[in-house]
């Protein structure tokens, strides 16, 4: 990895700038797309190749637009980094680590390991020498979503989220006149804090999933500490504030910490998905686990070339039925 100032003409644009070289193929879009809580998250804004976030940092609010070099995504040389607003500087700082550049995929690709792989996930890797894992670093912004996630499914709770970011977010700051209109900064952790109890009955929040926010978000600055910590112990540390299980502490580092282990154990798919994938039969989370303990260390690496490849599981039993909450 090396980083560079930006060009004049580009830094000139920001308060803050400046080009990261990834040294290595590299997709933008397919390292940062597990970051955003679906197509129409307030906090995101895709154009083409082009991705802008906005959210908090210790120094306050920013937007960040992240460009790679010519148009293109996969096998960029560089991504150009620009950032306005008073958390710029902070945010240009950590955008690397966002980007992926402490993923290390070399011990996953050393010869003697990549050969005890499923044929499957060989090929995907072989394919998607691009994709790093993010480490966002930010553990309330993700924290919060994912919690919205427990038990329902990914329809209502992405709902539910785009609902209270509208509703109690502010306005991204303004990047000149190219600012993407609705780009918001997700509610800090004491906004979060001051949503009454209505607000999340008419996002279709039940009281439980609300109570776990309000409990994580009391201890705000320590839950932003775990980010210093390696990812299994912030996962472990989390899991002590009632509410929080493996599955979300899992989902939590896997985007924070960029963590290349960590299992969503008690997902409501997951576990089929992989036993079909790997053995043609669905199986429970006990299985899944027996399935990849070989390659412990890197089974959340295993998890997302297997994705990668397309697979569809073939489907069993009902859907979930979507509950809408905000009519009673």
């Amino acid at each position: 990895m090396t980083i560079a100032e930006a060009p004049p003409r580009l830094a000139a644009a920001a308060d803050v700038s400046l080009r990261w070289y990834p040294e290595a193929p590299y997709s933008l879009s397919r390292t940062i797309g597990p970051l955003l809580r679906g197509n129409s998250d307030p906090s995101f804004c895709v154009q083409g190749d082009v991705v802008w976030n906005a959210f908090t940092t210790p120094d306050g609010a920013a937007t960040m637009r992240l460009a790679p070099s010519g148009g293109g995504d996969v096998g960029a040389p560089l991504v150009y980094i620009q950032a306005w607003g008073p958390g710029a500087a902070a945010a240009v700082q950590s955008a690397p680590r966002l980007l992926g550049a402490d993923d290390d995929w070399q011990g996953f690709d050393e010869p003697a390991f990549h050969a005890t792989l499923p044929r499957m996930v060989r090929e995907a890797r072989r394919r998607s020498l691009a994709v790093r894992l993010p480490s966002s670093g930010r553990m309330v912004d993700q924290l919060v979503p994912i919690i919205l996630e427990q038990k329902v499914t990914v329809i209502e709770a992405r709902r539910a989220y785009r609902y209270l970011v509208h509703r109690y977010g502010t306005p991204a700051p303004l990047a000149g006149t190219s600012t993407p209109g609705g780009l918001l900064v997700a509610p800090t952790a004491s906004q979060w804090l001051q949503v009454p109890s209505w607000e999340w009955h008419k996002a279709g929040v039940g009281p439980q999933r609300s109570a776990t926010v309000m409990r994580a978000l009391r201890s705000a600055a320590a839950l932003e500490r775990l980010a210093a910590l390696p990812a299994l112990e912030a996962a472990e540390k989390m899991q002590a504030i009632p509410g929080i299980g493996v599955w979300t502490a899992a989902e939590v580092v896997q985007r924070t910490h960029g963590c290349p282990d960590s299992i969503s154990v008690g997902d409501y798919h997951l576990a089929a998905y992989v036993g079909a994938a790997l053995t043609g039969r669905r199986t429970d989370d006990a299985g899944m686990l027996r399935l990849l303990e070989p390659w412990r260390g890197h089974r959340q690496r295993v998890v997302r070339m297997i994705q990668a490849t397309g697979f569809r599981k073939p489907t069993f039993g009902p859907r979930m039925t979507i509950q809408d909450h905000r009519g009673h």
